[in-house]
């Protein structure tokens, strides 16, 4: 009739385990980075205001939201994580 189930399969943690610490070492470098530059603004290709990005000032009210650099930042990891995937 039906097939006993007898064989028991095992689950390994090793492929989480190293995600975890390629996510903790980037993790790391990126706030060694941060914490090195006193000023405030990351160096690189990416500067602090884009076209497309919102600015609203409003009396004493001002709004910023980097949507182009979030954009862009949001390619760049997409590009990453499908590299390390293969």
């Amino acid at each position: 009739m039906g097939r006993a189930l007898s064989r028991v399969e095992y689950v390994t943690m090793a492929p989480l385990g190293k995600a975890l610490i390629v996510t903790g070492l980037i993790l790391a470098v990126l706030g060694a980075a941060l914490w090195g530059f006193g000023s405030g603004s990351i160096p690189g290709p990416i500067p602090g205001r884009l076209p497309g990005d919102l600015f609203v000032r409003r009396g004493n009210f001002s709004f910023y939201f980097p949507i182009t650099n979030s954009i862009i930042v949001s390619i760049v990891l997409s590009l990453i994580v499908a590299w390390l995937r293969r």
